[in-house]
């Protein structure tokens, strides 16, 4: 609900579960919050934050366990099930229930729905991926509606067909080389690379650290690092050490106020718009392109000409290199490569009217699934169809893609990857640790996903929404009172926060939302400065990883709390 479906990309996210539910379906939200979602929901579940690994190794035995396997039209497609299911068989519900706060029953019972529903699908998001099994917890996911029959068929996991950039619309159907981890470490704390990238907390110690390949210069765009990495005031004083710091940025904001120099970006309004990722997760395949709603000042370079002459000047070419050449000639250089030089010199010319990433989408949509390929598909796809059509063009309900979609070596849906197998070699360990007296999770809000909202006065109206939320067994156990304040410490850091006493957080669980802190001086944040709030993320571990992703864990963290006088 607050982010709008998520990665789940649907519009009216409301709107849609409650036709969900009238038309006899049921959602179920399993959540240490009871969120805005669960509020509409048939069913709401407290999970213990950071437990999901416990509870989703649970259902997944409980189908093996029940003989509840079922994968349908996916058995030729699967590879390693058998591996899979004899490391997953150990975890039945009666052995994980503790850990997770819910019952054995229950976590059964959640199992036998998904395997008895003639549709249904298991959806995770920031909370499953913001953990430190995060990675081995999204492939439960996967592993649960493969084993029920609910991945790529209707009413389940399904894979969209985007009419430009989808890495599985390119290529040979079927096949590919797979992913890859760890090809690479990080220079100071050696940590594995996952998609040739490496955590953004290992930023600070890459710039602090003398020696070859120390980061000496920075270019960061329209982001904030300092408010939404872990351990932010480190990563503060390590800008500061920069030989260069160079922002493109419409804020002054808590990161870009350590920039040498600030590059000026486009207001949203004066910029084309197409997504990139999400028609790779709608519900539904579609195209769509939105002009600029207002023109550009004659003396305002786009953004994409500042980047293209950045990277002239730090080729040696100087910073007088025209941006319009240094993109005719990438472009000509990217045609070269995919058609002979001939039609590589007629497709130049049938692009021509576009530049920059308008001209990239242009050459996205024409060679896609649905392009018309420069004239071989007459009927097909081109930006100037698209931009004709200022609403959008629908392409159709989701189908079936398997197995077109694939792109493993084995040309299966790899069930086992030896990576993750081995990640569950620490679910052992960590069942038997000690359930802590209270963690933090963080939240979002419709009008507060990220920390640039915070400064939009449409957005920032309304209530004080950088609250510590309480259940009021905790509040009562700690001394707190609604109204109050109180210190959350973790190690040797603190903040402070007003306190919420509410029911809608689980017991043993307190929960502040993300992007916060608006105090830091030398920012020009005039209405987020107003009600700054407190930044949870300065009291996390920046060391704190999910060890194969490199994600930070922001969920289920350890914390103490206790009340600060009124007097002080």
């Amino acid at each position: 609900m607050a982010s709008n479906g998520s990665m789940w990309t649907v519009p009216d996210f409301r709107g849609r579960a409650r036709a969900l539910r009238a038309r006899g379906g049921k959602l179920i939200v399993i959540d240490p919050r009871r969120t805005e979602t669960a509020m509409i929901a048939d069913a709401h579940h407290f999970l213990r934050p950071g437990s999901d690994i416990f509870l989703l190794l649970g259902m997944a035995a409980t189908l093996i366990d029940e003989n509840l396997i079922n994968p349908g039209a996916l058995s030729p497609h699967l590879a390693g099930l058998d591996q899979a299911i004899a490391t997953i068989r150990p975890y039945l519900p009666e052995r994980v229930a503790s850990a997770t706060g819910m019952s054995a029953a229950t976590i059964r019972q959640l199992a036998r729905d998904m395997a008895s529903a003639p549709r249904a699908v298991l959806y995770g998001r920031i909370g499953t991926c913001t953990q430190a099994f995060g990675t081995s917890a999204s492939w439960l996911i996967d592993v649960i509606n493969i084993l029920t029959g609910n991945l790529d068929r209707a009413g389940g996991a399904m894979f969209p067909k985007a009419p430009a950039f989808a890495a599985n619309t390119r290529g040979k159907p079927g096949t590919g080389r797979g992913f890859a981890l760890g090809r690479r470490r990080s220079r100071v704390s050696a940590v594995p690379e996952a998609g040739g990238e490496f955590p953004a907390t290992c930023m600070a110690e890459e710039i602090e650290t003398p020696g070859p390949g120390q980061i000496k210069a920075m270019f960061v765009i329209a982001g904030n690092p300092v408010l939404s990495t872990p351990n932010g005031p480190r990563l503060s004083q390590a800008l500061e050490q920069l030989d260069l710091m160079v922002s493109m940025d419409i804020y002054l904001n808590e990161t870009s106020r350590h920039a040498d120099v600030i590059l000026p970006g486009l207001s949203p309004l004066e910029e084309a718009h197409f997504d990139v990722a999400f028609p790779q997760l709608s519900y539904r395949n579609a195209a769509r392109y939105t002009k600029p709603v207002f023109a550009r000042r004659p003396d305002q370079m786009a953004e994409w000409e500042t980047l293209l002459k950045l990277a002239a000047i730090a080729r040696g070419d100087g910073p007088n290199v025209d941006p319009i050449a240094l993109d005719d000639q990438q472009t000509r250089d990217q045609l070269a490569q995919m058609m002979p030089q001939d039609q590589a010199d007629a497709a130049f010319d049938m692009l021509a009217k576009w530049h920059g990433p308008e001209r990239q989408f242009d050459l996205a949509l024409r060679m896609g699934p649905y392009g018309d390929r420069f004239g071989a598909n007459p009927d097909g796809l081109n930006l100037d169809r698209l931009a004709a059509c200022p609403n959008g063009i629908d392409l159709g309900d989701l189908a079936p893609r398997m197995p077109e979609i694939l792109r493993t070596p084995s040309a299966k849906i790899e069930m086992a990857p030896p990576e993750i197998l081995a990640d569950l070699g620490r679910v052992d360990e960590a069942l038997g640790q000690p359930v802590p007296d209270l963690v933090m999770i963080g939240r979002r809000h419709i009008r507060s996903n990220n920390s640039w909202m915070h400064n939009a006065p449409t957005l920032a109206k309304g209530p004080e929404r950088c609250t510590l939320i309480v259940h009021a067994q905790d509040a009562a156990r700690y001394g707190l009172a609604d109204g109050g304040r109180a210190r959350i410490t973790k190690g040797n850091r603190a903040i402070e926060a007003l306190v919420t006493i509410s029911d809608e957080v689980m017991a043993g669980v307190v929960s502040l939302p993300h992007g916060f802190g608006h105090d830091l001086p030398d920012t020009q944040l005039s209405r987020a400065s107003i009600r700054p709030g407190v930044n949870m993320n300065a009291i996390l571990d920046e060391d704190w990883r999910d060890p194969l992703s490199g994600t930070s864990v922001l969920s289920g963290i350890p914390v103490s709390v206790a009340p600060i006088p009124a007097s002080l």
